[in-house]
């Protein structure tokens, strides 16, 4: 242990001359331990709510998505597809076709997207966990051609999950021109009738703009026969996501892109993202201010031991040792409160997690968890600790500069 290091530590915790110096110092460990707990619980919610969406996606979106580069479509015989479909890593895969058209119901309409899938999508996703009604998850029967709109459409468009009479459909036509003498002829129009169900993602994107039907149907629709907007993919029980997707895209090449169940939302996380770094740099700023109790502090506790700075030059201790005494002094306090902020922020998260003591509203069911969802990351904590020790750090410098005059 070095003679500076010894030192601080004895007058950390050893009784000043002016007690208000002891409590000064205990306001500056209390000021960055509480700066950096809120820093581990808010990033820890700010991780919960991420992977509470997740698990929302995870019911209708497939581990792998394949789109083209390029366009909209793409031929469903093309040899990367072909080659796509038969990778060692894919258990299964269901194509689709997904555009945007025009519903109505009645007397309401809405923009919606159509999303049109194989038979097999169900055992491809969860979707049959997220759909609600008297009815049964069902695309087509014969010649019927079923949809199934998602719960706040089904809303928006007066409709119950077991509406009545047809859905009518209409899609720009992709072919000729459009006559303004019977703008009619510019869209292919169709119709489709309930399955007796609706499904809730419990996310807007989907909720508030999806159908789900048959491609056969989509690809009448939208005039795409022997075409595919999306192949999605169910990877082998056991496969590493991350080792099948780069297999994937090195098969796909530069024509199709590979995306997984983030990137498909990549919209979605990257704004959680951003939200989640600008409430690390709130709180920074936050621990900036809490350390400022360590720079009064420390320049308290030099005009305290004036006359031990002086017994040391005395004894021959160099200027530089003496400033080292009241750099270690001001660390050890932000070690201290970083490390004592950190336990209290992964205690109260595992109180959270346990027991919800934060609830979300008055009345249980009122949203889709009862209470604050929480998610300790560890990578998250170590970046904490750090930003922690490495604002106490600086902090410490303008007051050890003072040394040299005292």
């Amino acid at each position: 242990m070095s003679t500076a290091f010894y030192i601080a530590r004895r007058y950390l915790f050893s009784k000043k001359s002016t007690n208000v110096i002891n409590v000064i110092s205990a306001i500056s460990v209390t000021g960055v331990a509480v700066a950096t707990m809120a820093m581990v619980v808010v990033m820890s919610v700010f991780n919960g709510f991420s992977d509470l969406v997740a698990t929302f996606f995870t019911a209708f979106d497939p581990q792998i998505a394949v789109v083209p580069a390029e366009g909209k479509a793409c031929a469903a015989n093309d040899p990367v597809i072909e080659k796509l479909k038969h990778a060692s890593c894919v258990e299964m895969y269901s194509e689709s076709i997904e555009d945007q058209a025009l519903a109505i119901y009645g007397d309401q309409q809405a923009m919606v997207h159509i999303k049109g899938v194989d038979d097999n999508f169900e055992k491809l996703t969860h979707i049959r966990d997220i759909c609600y009604g008297d009815g049964s998850f069902d695309l087509h029967a014969a010649d019927l051609q079923y949809g199934i709109p998602g719960i706040r459409l089904a809303q928006q468009l007066n409709m119950s999950a077991q509406y009545q009479g047809y859905l009518h459909v209409y899609a720009p036509n992709r072919e000729g021109q459009l006559d303004m003498m019977n703008p009619m002829e510019g869209f292919v129009a169709d119709s489709l009738l309930s399955p007796g169900v609706v499904f809730a993602v419990q996310q807007g994107k989907y909720d508030k703009d999806y159908i789900l039907t048959s491609i056969d149907f989509a690809r009448s629709l939208f005039m795409r026969d022997g075409e595919i907007s999306r192949l999605e993919i169910k990877l082998k029980a056991g496969t590493d996501a991350a080792a099948a997707k780069k297999e994937l895209t090195q098969i796909a090449g530069s024509k199709f892109r590979i995306m997984d169940r983030y990137e498909q939302q990549a919209e979605t996380f990257n704004i959680m993202k951003i939200e989640k770094l600008m409430a690390y740099i709130f709180l920074t700023f936050i621990l900036v201010v809490a350390c400022f109790n360590i720079i009064g502090s420390l320049s308290m506790l030099i005009i305290d031991k004036k006359n031990d700075a002086a017994t040391l030059r005395a004894l021959g201790a160099r200027p530089s040792l003496i400033k080292r005494i009241f750099i270690f002094e001001g660390w050890l306090i932000s070690i201290i409160g970083a490390v004592v902020g950190v336990a209290l922020g992964l205690l109260l998260c595992l109180l959270q997690q346990q027991f919800g003591l934060v609830s979300l509203g008055q009345s249980s069911g009122a949203f889709v968890v009862d209470a604050y969802p929480v998610s300790v990351h560890y990578s998250d904590v170590a970046l904490i600790f750090l930003t922690v020790v490495a604002v106490g750090f600086v902090s410490v410098l303008y007051p050890a500069r003072q040394v040299k005059t005292a």
